[in-house]
């Protein structure tokens, strides 16, 4: 299955994709700014922006202190779920398109995108994130690094949702009024 050397230049990988958003997020940044943008929930970005480090970090030290691959009845579920999050998230990306930031910066006078991802969800990009911090460790069989950064993932995104969501303002609440957050739910059909 995976080996050692192999979820190494994974998680490089990932850590250069971190550094293409975080590239396109400074750009996106400084063109809503001169549109008029408004930045919101600087409070919580240092500790979200640790926590994504020291997760990249945390995945390595425990593939390196426990070397041994996973069982592929492991290892290629959370591969699957690890690709599937990537998807998810470039596509959340591409659907904002100049308004997806790292931050929260909010366009007042602008609708809100409510096409691609978030045709289902609210926050499909932090669907994304969750998926992709049970995912990455496992993969190498990581499973205190999963359930760790799950739990501390879980206070950084509660605190991050509650800013963005009161930053983007009333039309966007109308807009996604009984979408969910997270968690795609199921269509009822009308009877």
């Amino acid at each position: 299955m995976i080996g050692l050397h192999a979820y190494l230049v994974l998680l490089a990988l990932v850590a250069l994709e971190r550094g293409v958003e975080l590239a396109v997020s400074a750009r996106n940044v400084r063109r809503l700014r001169a549109r008029g943008g408004v930045e919101a929930g600087r409070g919580h970005y240092p500790a979200m922006v640790a926590m994504h480090a020291g997760f990249l970090i945390a995945c390595a030290a425990e593939a390196l202190a426990y070397p041994a691959p996973p069982p592929p009845l492991v290892a290629l579920p959370a591969l699957g779920v690890l690709a599937l999050a990537q998807a998810l998230r470039w596509w959340a990306i591409a659907s904002l398109g100049a308004r997806w930031t790292t931050s929260v910066v909010a366009l007042p006078s602008q609708p809100p995108v409510t096409s691609g991802p978030y045709r289902f969800l609210r926050h499909p990009n932090y669907l994304a994130v969750v998926l992709e911090i049970a995912a990455l460790p496992l993969a190498h069989g990581s499973w205190r690094t999963a359930l760790a950064f799950s739990a501390v993932n879980g206070v950084v995104l509660t605190l991050r949702i509650r800013a963005e969501e009161g930053a983007l303002g009333q039309a966007w609440a109308a807009a996604f009024q009984g979408r969910p957050r997270l968690i795609p739910r199921r269509r009822r059909d009308a009877a």
